[in-house]
C-alpha cells in the first residue's frame, strides 16, 4: 500500500507581495501554542482579500479555510467541506478523486497556525491604517474650520483623497460633523477651487435626510449648477452625481432641476463623446429628471430630442437604454413628438435598436415609433420601410418576447403597409426569405 505523505513546507509562505517565515512564526508564539485573542472567521470577512495563497484555500468551496483537515490522500480541506461531501455518499477524495481506505481526518495544526498568523498580520495592519486614518480625518476637519485659501483647498483635496481610498474615513467625517462642516463650504461666495474639492467629498459620503435638506438650499444648488457649466470634467461628474443623490432625498423638490442651465450644463455633459463616464452619470441624471413630467417642456425645449436622437449610435447598452427611456417619456409631449417626428434620424436610428440590446429597449423603441407613426402615418411609411421597419417588427412578432411588444409590432407592420398593395410591400420590405 502506498504511503501519502503531507506536502513538505519549505519555510515561507507567500501571498500578495508578502511572505510569513516559519521560524519567526514559531519564535514569535503563532506557531505552537501562542495566545490567539482574534476570531479567524471574523478577520477572514473583514479583510475579504483576494490575494490568498492558494495553500490556504480549501478546494471544495474555494475559501480560505478555518478548521483544515488532512485526509489519508494528503489532501487537506475546510473540516465542515469534507465531511458534508462524506455525508453525500462519496467515499474518494474530492480533489485527486482516489478511494480513501481510511475516511478519518486529522487537524493540520502547522496549517491553520499558519493561516491564522497571514491573515492577523494583515488584519492588525488594517486595524493600524484605520487608526491613522481616524486621526487624519480629525485634524483635517479641525484645519477647516480654522484656514481660509489655497490652505482650505489643500485640506480638501487631502480629505477627499482620504474618504475616496479608506471606506472607514466616511464614517468618521460623519460621526465627528463633517458632512455639515464641508456643506457650509458651499455658498454664493464659494470659489469653484473650494466648492469642486467640497462636492468630491460630499457625493462619496452616505449623506442623511438632513443633509440632503442643508444641501438644497437655492445658493448651494446655484454652485452646483454654475459648477456644471464651468467645471472640469471630474467638476461636472461630481455635480451630476450630487444633484441625483438629492433628487433621491424625501424633500426633494422638482423645481430645482426647473432650471434650463442645469438642463444645458447636462445636455452638455451627455454630448460630450470624449468622455464616457460624463455621459453615463449624465443620461442617468436626465432620466431621472425626466420622470417629472413638469420639467419634460424644459428638457424639450433645449432641442434634447434631436441631439439624443443623433446621440443613439454611438452609446453603449447601459447608456442607450436611459436615452430611449428618456426619448420615450419626452414622447408623451405634443411638443416631444413633433421633435422626433422632425428629426430625421429617429425613424432610422430606432429601428435599428429594435431587437438588438434587450426587451427593455425594444419597448422603448417601439413606444416611440408608435408615437411618431401616429402623428403622421403616411410621412413617416416611407422612411420606415426604407429602414428595414417590417423586417424587425417580424422578428419581435416572432420572438419569445412580451405578448404587449408582439401586439404593438403587429400593429405598427399594419400602418407600414395602409399605402401598398400586399405584393408591393413585400417587395419593397425584401420581406420574402424572412416570410418563408
Amino acid at each position: 500500500m502506498p504511503i501519502f505523505q503531507l506536502p513538505a513546507w519549505k519555510g515561507v509562505v507567500e501571498g500578495g507581495g508578502h511572505a510569513l517565515d516559519l521560524d519567526l512564526s514559531a519564535k514569535d508564539g503563532i506557531l505552537g501554542g501562542g495566545v490567539e485573542k482574534l476570531d479567524l472567521k471574523k478577520m477572514i470577512e473583514e479583510l475579504d482579500l483576494c490575494d490568498v495563497p492558494s495553500v490556504f484555500i480549501c478546494p471544495i468551496s474555494l475559501e480560505p479555510m478555518q478548521d483544515p483537515v488532512t485526509l489519508c490522500t494528503g489532501q487537506t480541506y475546510e473540516r465542515s467541506n469534507i465531511l458534508k461531501w462524506f455525508s453525500l455518499g462519496h467515499l474518494t477524495c474530492p480533489t485527486t478523486m482516489q478511494e480513501l481506505w481510511d475516511d478519518s481526518v486529522t487537524p493540520n495544526k502547522t496549517l491553520y497556525h499558519l493561516i491564522y498568523s497571514w491573515f492577523s498580520q494583515r488584519y492588525l495592519q488594517m486595524k493600524k491604517r484605520s487608526e491613522d486614518v481616524h486621526g487624519r480625518v480629525i485634524e483635517l476637519l479641525g484645519t477647516l474650520k480654522n484656514v481660509k485659501g489655497q490652505a482650505r483647498i489643500q485640506a480638501l483635496k487631502e480629505l477627499q483623497q482620504v474618504v475616496s481610498a479608506h471606506p472607514s474615513a466616511k464614517k468618521t467625517v460623519a460621526d465627528h460633523g463633517g458632512v455639515a462642516l464641508i456643506s457650509s463650504l458651499l455658498g454664493p461666495f464659494t470659489s469653484h477651487a473650494v466648492g469642486s474639492e467640497a462636492i468630491g467629498i460630499l457625493v462619496n459620503l452616505n449623506l442623511d435626510s438632513e443633509s440632503k435638506k442643508n444641501l438644497m438650499q437655492p445658493a448651494k444648488i446655484s454652485l452646483v449648477v454654475d459648477m456644471l457649466n464651468e467645471g472640469s470634467i471630474e467638476t461636472k461628474i461630481n455635480c451630476t452625481r450630487l444633484i441625483e443623490l438629492l433628487m433621491d432625498g424625501k424633500d426633494f423638490r422638482s423645481e430645482i432641476v426647473e432650471s434650463l442651465s442645469l438642463l444645458a450644463g447636462l445636455l452638455r455633459l451627455v454630448k460630450d463623446k470624449r468622455y464616457p463616464n460624463g455621459i453615463s452619470v449624465g443620461l442617468s441624471l436626465l432620466r431621472t429628471i425626466c420622470s417629472y413630467k413638469q420639467v419634460r417642456n424644459l428638457v424639450v425645449s433645449i432641442g434634447a430630442v434631436s441631439q439624443l436622437v443623433e446621440l443613439l449610435p454611438s452609446l453603449n447598452s447601459d447608456c442607450l437604454e436611459s436615452a430611449l427611456f428618456i426619448l420615450d417619456a419626452l414622447s408623451t409631449l405634443p411638443e416631444g413628438r413633433a421633435a422626433l417626428k422632425d428629426s430625421p434620424y429617429t425613424i432610422p436610428n430606432v429601428v435599428r435598436l429594435l431587437m438588438r440590446v434587450s426587451e427593455s429597449c425594444t419597448q422603448y423603441a417601439l413606444s416611440i415609433l408608435w408615437a411618431v407613426y401616429k402623428l403622421a402615418p403616411e410621412e413617416c411609411t416611407s422612411i420606415a420601410v426604407e429602414a428595414g421597419l417590417a423586417a424587425k417588427l417580424l422578428l419581435v412578432i416572432q420572438s419569445g418576447c412580451n405578448p404587449v411588444l408582439k401586439q404593438r409590432s403587429a400593429e405598427l407592420l399594419k400602418l407600414c403597409s395602409l399605402n401598398y398593395t400586399a405584393t408591393i410591400f413585400i417587395s419593397k420590405c425584401k420581406l420574402t426569405s424572412t416570410i418563408q
